[in-house]
């Protein structure tokens, strides 16, 4: 656990926390062009749905100044666990630490993200990640 958010966890070991606990939420912080074009996790079997907030905006991939407003009017609890997901992990662990430091108390960061990292051949979702976990998820 590191002391600017309440750490990493595998794409499995956020599942579990996303089916045990009634008030975890998931939020996928990747732009809009990879939620229509890459795929989105399914949480509708655990009667849940995923919070869309772009951490950084398309096609320009500046940082989205309103994303803690978004995060806002969601009224979430800064006591619920709050799992971010991105690509690979990375601006999700941005997005938990900026929430960390806003008062949200359990903000997890999904590693591996939902595509993982890239092959030998510079192909994501063949190495970790939501998808290669067989986790659910749609493409648009």
């Amino acid at each position: 656990m590191g002391a600017d958010y309440a750490g990493d966890v595998s794409p499995q070991k956020a599942w579990r926390l996303l089916s045990e606990d009634p008030a975890a939420q998931l939020i996928d912080v990747r732009s809009d062009a990879e939620w229509r074009h890459v795929g989105l996790p399914r949480l509708a079997p655990l009667g849940k749905e995923v919070h869309l907030i772009a951490w950084q905006l398309f096609p320009k991939m500046g940082h989205n100044p309103d994303f803690a407003q978004e995060i806002a009017a969601k009224n979430f609890d800064p006591a619920q666990p709050l799992l971010f997901l991105c690509r690979s992990g990375v601006r999700s662990m941005h997005a938990a630490v900026a929430l960390t430091g806003l008062g949200y108390q359990r903000c997890y960061n999904v590693a591996e993200g939902f595509e993982g990292d890239r092959d030998e051949n510079g192909h994501r979702g063949n190495l970790g990640g939501w998808k290669h976990a067989g986790l659910p998820w749609d493409q648009a």
